[in-house]
């Protein structure tokens, strides 16, 4: 294949950013694209030099590979006609709303022989993959992710939202089965959770303590990690690391020193259109691919059951 013809459905915050970055591939022919808005449709075609349609499955033949930037609710249903057709997908994050919907597409893609990649956008921060040399047996963990609040994304729980990034993160660095989880959360602005605490606990021994909020003043979007040999901490949004280790002096005495890692600068969202192309052309695994995303909509799910579980208590008690 020399030319993917692309399409984009979903002609809104995301899909904006993500025709950019296809419009800038030299491998990449935006073909269609799609929004139940007409107007917004017609201005990214207009801007393209493509076709527009309010119907997504009028694109299928024209397209193969799609990026589906719809809400939640949607992703399900959207993907898998395309999957179905065996046009590549590249979903954004969440996956699905439930495992259930998630098995479905990852079985699908598979079965049709389709790349379905998922956007969890942090495993391209180039601070993480920096991280990824540094990093051994992580014993705790603590992250935050706090954004003001934005009636974008409020259609799911800020787990599914926010907390989604860092938990796939961890999961991915930890590499061992959660063990057991705690959490609360709290409904502010929205009628979903828009304030969420969770402490996990896996059966290598790390604790991870992830806090996440769309309801703050400002911008926060860290994690530090801490094992056997140092500590490291990710400044997601500045994209910066900085890494200590233990060392040992030649007379003897124990010292902190920095790592000496290099972060090289780049383009998160870029590369990971770069690599779901890559796979197209390529036909080999996404680094996010479905089966991964789905370990973090699994532990998001659980950590959403948890706090509508104390929720239940705490209303009992009030009631009572």
């Amino acid at each position: 294949m020399d030319t993917i013809r692309i399409g984009v459905v979903g002609i809104g915050h995301l899909g904006t950013y993500h025709l950019q970055k296809y419009h800038m591939l030299p491998h990449c022919s935006i073909a269609a694209v799609a929004d139940t808005l007409e107007e917004r449709a017609r201005g990214a075609a207009d801007t393209y030099r493509c076709r527009a349609y309010t119907d997504y499955r009028a694109m299928q033949d024209e397209v193969d590979a799609v990026s589906i930037t719809v809400p939640t609710e949607h992703h399900h249903a959207v993907a898998r006609d395309f999957l179905a057709r065996g046009i590549d997908v590249f979903l954004e994050k969440p996956i699905a709303k439930t495992l259930a919907e998630a098995d479905d597409l990852i079985a699908l893609a598979e079965s049709r022989s389709a790349i379905l990649q998922v956007g969890l956008i942090e495993r391209f921060n180039p601070a993480v993959t920096a991280l990824g040399h540094v990093i051994t047996r992580p014993l705790f963990i603590e992250s935050h992710r706090l954004h003001p609040f934005f009636s974008r994304g409020t259609d799911v729980d800020v787990i599914l939202d926010l907390m989604i990034h860092d938990l796939d993160i961890i999961i991915s660095c930890v590499q061992s089965p959660v063990s057991g989880v705690d959490a609360v959360g709290v409904s502010v602005l929205s009628d979903k959770v828009d304030i969420a605490n969770a402490r996990v606990t896996f059966e290598s021994g790390c604790v991870a303590n992830i806090t996440a909020s769309r309801i703050s003043n400002k911008k926060m979007q860290k994690i530090r990690f801490f094992d056997m040999n140092g500590y490291h901490s990710v400044d997601y949004a500045k994209r910066e690391l900085l890494s200590l280790r233990r060392s040992i002096t030649p007379a003897g005495a124990t010292e902190i020193t920095e790592n000496d890692v290099a972060v090289e600068p780049c383009d998160p969202l870029e590369e990971e259109i770069r690599a779901f192309t890559g796979s197209v052309m390529t036909r080999t695994q996404p680094l996010v691919s479905g089966q991964e995303a789905r370990k973090s909509l699994d532990l998001a799910l659980l950590i959403l059951e948890r706090i509508h579980t104390a929720q239940e208590i705490i209303r009992h008690d009030t009631d009572g």
